[in-house]
């Protein structure tokens, strides 16, 4: 499996990226990777009961940047094409960090090249998502970022 380099522009999400910001979804460069799809999942694993996954999503082109702001559509066509699942808000699309006041929790930022088109309904939840990336997978890389309310 290729090892995938993945950026984000902080170590601490700022606050435009959270619950107390306007929620927005951070921008990922992604490289070395040669797979023409990306997958996507950000989750906390510090999170009061287990692993929180904030994002699900998959059929992303590898053009090497992941731009911030993917709108909370099931389906996205701009700022690029994208399938998105449901988060453990219960939503679809990005929810940013929202840990419980007072406590700093770890966001890992994780990413796949994928050898072809994922097929998974949009809303598609981690289970199956996981699953689907155990086949198509070629390469990985993660990053992680901090946040305290």
């Amino acid at each position: 499996m290729q090892n995938l380099t993945i950026e984000v522009d902080f170590d601490r999400f700022p606050r435009e990226h959270t619950c107390d910001g306007e929620n927005l979804s951070p921008r990922i460069r992604v490289s070395g990777s040669d797979a023409p799809y990306l997958a996507i999942i950000v989750d906390d694993p510090d999170a009061p009961r287990g692993t929180f996954t904030h994002w699900l999503a998959w059929n992303i082109p590898s053009t090497g940047e992941i731009p911030a702001g993917i709108p909370p559509d099931p389906r996205v066509s701009r700022p690029i094409p994208a399938v998105q699942g449901t988060n453990d808000f219960q939503r679809t699309g990005y929810g940013g960090p929202c840990p419980p006041k007072g406590t700093e929790h770890r966001f890992f930022i994780r990413v796949w090249g994928v050898e072809r088109e994922i097929d998974l309904s949009p809303g598609a939840g981690r289970v199956e998502l996981d699953a689907a990336l155990a086949s198509v997978a070629t390469g990985y890389g993660e990053t992680m970022a901090v946040y305290r309310r």
